[in-house]
Formats: structure tokens, C-alpha cells, sequence
């Protein structure tokens, strides 16, 4: 497992400004219209076999159970060279960190974050056009989330893809109103975008998002049966 100690740029500063408490969901639509995945034509290895009802985003299971405990998620938003991080703990979304880490070491980098902040899904921002069209940086993405979604299955971690369309500009809007300089906001743009990410995921209550699934039926089963439970949750 790499160590990613020295490989991002961290936003402790900006913690005690970006608690964000999140919006009423009781108009979201009803979990029955939650669609089903299609299948993913970009990469034949990414088919969803099962129904996402089958396993569902933490977003959904508190709509459907407000007494849910538990189910952290880590907000993604992938660039080029940074990848942006943020965090949902119970009913607020802060950013984390920024990533400077590329292929195999931007997944380690991940699962270990994961591991660390007892998170059990990934909800990845997928880049798309003002009119919903996938772009070709749509293509990159999913190759990502298609490794990481084998490497956390085996943990029973989950992967979504969420829309981010407009979530940069979103995240530049939200640092200005908080008073941040330019320097600040270049340095932690990226994980403000995952927080819109995030919170866009939540608001919706994952309608819309779609589950990234390894072909590989054990993986299958793995995500079906989940983590192990929390002993802080579930006690024996």
C-alpha cells in the first residue's frame, strides 16, 4: 500500500468554514423510480448485472430509513494531475484533501483514504456537457472508476458515478461567498468541487447515479453482502 502522506495538499485550514448541513429531501421522487443501470457500452467489463435496488447508495438508504446509522462516503472529483476529495459524516459534507497522484497509485491512494475515514462507497464525479452528453474526458473517468470498483468490491466498497456538470463553477462560487483569497481557492478548488459533488448526490438522494459493477460474479456478491459492520454502529 503506498503512503500518500506527502502527495497532497491538505485544507485543514478551511475545515472550521466548510460544514455544510444538508436540504430537506422529503420532495425527492419516490425510491421505486430509482432507474436501474444501463448497460455501459464504453467498457463491457463495467455491465451491471444486478438492479442498483439491490444495492443501494447510502444517500437512498437514508431516505428510506432515517434510523440508518452509518454508510460514510468520499466524494471524487478526478482531474488530470489533482483529484479533488471530500467527506459526508452523517448530515454534513466537508472538503478533505487534493490529491497529486496518477494511475495505480491514485487508486491505492484512495482505498487507503477510504480505509482510514471508515467509508464505504465512492461517489465519482462523471464530466458531461451542458446538454448531458458524455465528453471524451467522460472515457478517462470511467477507466478509473471501472479499476477502483474491482479493488473496493473486494472490501465490499461501492462506486457510483454522479454528474458534475457545473460543479467547478459551483465550488468557485462557494469559496468566494466564504471570504476565500485566490490563492486559497486555487489551492482547494478541486475538493470543493467533490463537495458538490456530494451534496448534489445527496440531494437527489442518488436518483440518477449510476453503479459502477466489476463483471466478476464473487465481486458481485461481495457488494451484495456489504462490509463488515461497524462494531461502533453494531455492537456485539
Amino acid at each position: 500500500m503506498c503512503s500518500i502522506q506527502s502527495s497532497f495538499v491538505p485544507l485543514m485550514d478551511f475545515y472550521s468554514l466548510s460544514t455544510y448541513a444538508l436540504p430537506n429531501l422529503k420532495n425527492v421522487p419516490s425510491f421505486l423510480r430509482l432507474p436501474s443501470p444501463k448497460a455501459c457500452n464504453h467498457h463491457s467489463r463495467l455491465r451491471a448485472v444486478l438492479p442498483i435496488e439491490e444495492i443501494p447508495p447510502n444517500a437512498l438508504r437514508r431516505k428510506n430509513d432515517p434510523q440508518w446509522r452509518g454508510g460514510f462516503s468520499l466524494g471524487v472529483d478526478l482531474g488530470l494531475s489533482r483529484t479533488g476529495l471530500a467527506l459526508s459524516k452523517g448530515f454534513s459534507v466537508r472538503p478533505l484533501m487534493v490529491l497529486e497522484l496518477r494511475g495505480q497509485k491514485l487508486e491505492l491512494g484512495l482505498l487507503e483514504i477510504a480505509e482510514n475515514e471508515e467509508v464505504d462507497e465512492f461517489i465519482i464525479g462523471l464530466p458531461k456537457s451542458w446538454d448531458g452528453k458524455e465528453t471524451p474526458q467522460s472515457n478517462k473517468v470511467r477507466s478509473v472508476a471501472g479499476r477502483l470498483a474491482v479493488r473496493a468490491a473486494e472490501r465490499g466498497w461501492r462506486v457510483f458515478l454522479q454528474d458534475e456538470h457545473g460543479t467547478s463553477t459551483e465550488a468557485t462560487y462557494r469559496m468566494i461567498n466564504m471570504g476565500l483569497g485566490k490563492g486559497a481557492r486555487q489551492r482547494s478548488i478541486d475538493a470543493y468541487a467533490a463537495v458538490m459533488v456530494l451534496e448534489r448526490y445527496f440531494q437527489t438522494s442518488g436518483e440518477g447515479t449510476e453503479l459502477v459493477l466489476p463483471k466478476q460474479l464473487d465481486l458481485q456478491h461481495k457488494l451484495q453482502k456489504g462490509p463488515p459492520k461497524d462494531i461502533d454502529f453494531y455492537p456485539e
